[in-house]
């Protein structure tokens, strides 16, 4: 779409703004661009530009900054990222070294918030949701409470609201079925075996077996924080996304609420290496300044999470993406139990 004249100013224009945070005119273009252009010809491209949509003029400057789509062009196809050296990478890996698991995706957030200067996020696998032992107690006619005891001890409790009143006998029974057959089993993996095996089942076992794995299953993966967020408090110190208070309501919003973000990580974990989604033209990315740099991590190959950097827009692209995609591929090897990652 673009010619190379057109493509060199652009990149030239979104690395000044990232770089000062101010309008770039057509002087400054001309300083940097390293294109020997009249003002005039230069004037006319950075005009083409803006009717296609990748620039846009502030009322108040004569400069031109990046809109969504320009930062888009320049992240695919126009930037050069700079890979992280031997040192540094080695810095990295010391900080991430195999523990507990909790231990280590907290200290991969807390990396990533260091070395970007903005905030890091890591969505934790999902939680294991198998059962030791479960049992079914009445509370009323149509109330029961399901107890749930995990492998390692937890307990979790739910109320089941039934259609039909059951003895107690009919829990015991129902609950030693399930006890036999799918204890230690995960409850994804239930669901798949009893749309055949319940068939050959009475009504009242088979309805309380279904209700059981659809409370019991949502009641262990909701338990514990699915993401452990860190240095969010450094993106008060980003004009652009602190300068306005609804703005700024808006973004501690997504921390405190969690379901976009959750969203956001779960769609990029799906994809392979890095991903960016830009603000403004994301709809899972509630400020038009703001981005999220992410990339999937692994336990043994297997892909069982996201981590991530949040910041503006006007965020060092071809820094924060190596930071990302070496953070990610050591935090798979830690949490594998492996020495060295994937190179």
């Amino acid at each position: 779409m673009l010619d190379q004249r057109a493509r060199t100013l652009l990149k030239t224009l979104v690395e000044r703004y990232i770089a000062d945070g101010q309008p770039v005119g057509s002087r400054a273009l001309s300083r940097f661009s390293g294109l020997d252009l009249s003002p005039a010809t230069i004037r006319n491209v950075m005009a083409d530009l803006e009717d296609l949509g990748f620039i846009a003029s502030p009322h108040t400057s004569a400069g031109r900054v990046p809109t969504p789509r320009g930062y888009r062009l320049f992240v695919d196809t126009l930037m050069t990222v700079r890979p992280l050296d031997e040192a540094a990478t080695a810095e990295m890996r010391g900080h991430l070294v195999p523990d507990q698991p909790q231990r280590v995706i907290s200290s991969a957030a807390q990396l990533l918030s260091e070395l970007s200067h903005f905030a890091g996020v890591v969505m934790a696998p999902k939680r294991q949701t198998a059962f030791r032992h479960l049992e079914f107690l009445n509370l009323s006619e149509k109330r029961i409470l399901l107890i749930l005891v995990t492998p390692n001890g937890d307990v979790q409790n739910r109320i089941l609201f039934t259609d039909r009143p059951y003895t107690q006998s009919q829990l015991i029974e129902a609950a030693n079925f399930i006890n036999q057959h799918y204890a230690g089993v995960e409850f994804d993996e239930i669901r798949t075996r009893v749309r055949d095996e319940l068939r050959e089942l009475r009504e009242d076992i088979m309805r309380l077996t279904q209700a059981a794995v659809e409370a019991g299953g949502q009641a262990l993966a909701d338990s514990g924080d699915r993401y452990v967020l860190s240095g969010e408090k450094n993106l008060l110190d980003v004009a652009d996304l602190s300068s306005d208070m609804e703005r700024l309501r808006r973004l501690f919003d997504m921390f405190e609420h969690k379901t976009g973000l959750m969203q956001l990580l779960e769609i990029s974990g799906r994809a392979e290496g890095v991903q960016i989604f830009i603000g403004g033209e994301s709809t899972l990315v509630p400020l038009d300044e703001m981005s999220v740099v992410t990339a999937p991590y692994e336990v043994d190959g297997r892909i069982v999470g996201t981590l991530g950097v949040i910041g503006p827009t006007r965020m060092a692209y071809e820094r924060v993406i190596p930071i990302v995609d070496i953070t990610a591929r050591l935090l798979s090897s830690a949490l594998s139990g492996h020495g060295e990652p994937g190179r």
